[in-house]
């Protein structure tokens, strides 16, 4: 899986939470949250998505390591490749 078919996935799963928002303006390292606007519980609404779209499991305290794009893109790569190797 390329990062950007995850791209593609992650606005698709975004404009799901906050359909008023552009995702795709988004650059590699803007805070995701903070560029759109995001509130707390879209921001979960947001990580549950992703979680069933992507068959991976965040845990809470990784939540931090996934603020901007290209943090969230690499994580789902390498929770993907986790998997692949489970």
């Amino acid at each position: 899986m390329s990062k950007e078919e995850i791209k593609k996935r992650v606005f698709k799963a975004l404009k799901n939470i906050a359909p008023d928002t552009e995702p795709e303006k988004l650059s590699e390292n803007s805070n995701i949250r903070k560029s759109l606007m995001i509130d707390s519980f879209d921001f979960l609404q947001f990580i549950v998505a992703l979680d069933n779209e992507f068959a991976i499991q965040t845990p809470e305290e990784d939540y931090g390591k996934i603020g901007t794009l290209e943090e969230l893109t690499s994580y789902i790569l390498e929770q993907k490749s986790k998997n692949a190797i489970s």
